[in-house]
């Protein structure tokens, strides 16, 4: 282990009905990366036709999802009516704030073919100031985000700021949040300038300085160290970061600096307080653990 690489975390896989999820976010006794509290990397699954994701109406609250695909497409609806469809390398952000539902489905149209399904979904921590703000939902289509070239390598920016770029992306908090594709052969540095940042690997063949990074860990790295990224074959990968936001407690789908909100937020789910999907009479009833 190099001495800019703090810790490397494997996924926990996690099986979503139909499908598995890695999940790197929340591990063991690290909670956190900057304001990222939750990470997981879904598929590459495939679906025959007829089939598809079907995630039912769940509840959020003091959070922001963020959804980013890789190949395929999932359809969102959620408690204020938004209805959106994402497609490869645009960017879904739902503030939950002090609550919202959703579901995350594949389309009709998907279902009529085989199809596939490769994404990253990651949840973000809000400033404790922030947690029980009015819940809104941005799309961002994939020709709005950031993106250029470093030394042969392509980066497109999710959220945040890094080299000069800002991504239309409302964010609560400094965070920095990369999509980066490197050709065999070339390599890139890391921006520097935040205080918590992680390397995930998405394919094989990454090397961090002079460290290989197996396909599907996640590299956290040491505060203000420059670290290299480079490709001994055609390589994705992505990066997370940015400032921490204080501690978080989790249960389930409810994120919050208090106990308290997350014990209300379990009450109010179970009497059917959170506004409902349109639309939509399927759930997910609260887990009895």
């Amino acid at each position: 282990m190099s001495a800019k690489i703090l810790q490397k975390l494997t996924p926990h896989l996690q099986d979503l009905g139909g499908f598995t999820a890695r999940r790197l976010l929340p591990h063991g006794d690290l909670a956190m990366v900057g304001p990222f509290i939750f990470f997981d990397h879904l598929g590459p699954a495939t679906f025959p036709p007829g089939k598809g994701v079907d995630v039912r109406p769940h509840p959020h609250i003091n959070l922001a999802t963020v959804t980013y695909l890789f190949e395929g497409a999932l359809l969102h609806r959620d408690s204020l009516g938004s209805v959106q469809e994402i497609h490869p390398g645009a960017v879904n952000w739902m503030t939950a704030g002090r609550g919202i539902v959703h579901s995350e489905r594949s389309s009709a149209a998907d279902r009529e073919t085989t199809s596939t399904l490769h994404a990253i979904q990651t949840w973000v921590a809000l400033p404790e100031e922030h947690e029980e703000t009015k819940p809104t939902f941005h799309h961002h289509p994939a020709d709005s985000l950031p993106q250029w070239q470093d030394n042969g390598v392509t980066l497109t920016l999710i959220a945040g700021s890094a080299d000069g770029h800002t991504s239309p992306v409302k964010t609560f908090s400094p965070i920095l949040y990369l999509d980066l594709s490197l050709p065999v052969g070339s390599s890139v540095s890391l921006p520097v300038e935040y205080s918590e940042r992680a390397v995930y690997s998405v394919t094989s063949g990454l090397q961090l300085d002079s460290l290989t990074l197996e396909p599907h860990c996640l590299a956290v790295l040491a505060s203000g160290e420059s670290i290299s990224l480079s490709a001994a074959t055609d390589v994705r990968c992505v990066v997370i970061g940015g400032e921490p936001v204080g501690q978080r407690h989790k249960w389930w789908n409810f994120v919050s600096s208090r106990l308290e909100r997350i014990e209300q937020a379990k009450e109010d789910w179970q009497a059917g307080r959170f506004a409902k999907v349109p639309d939509e009479t399927e759930f997910i009833p609260l887990p009895d653990a």
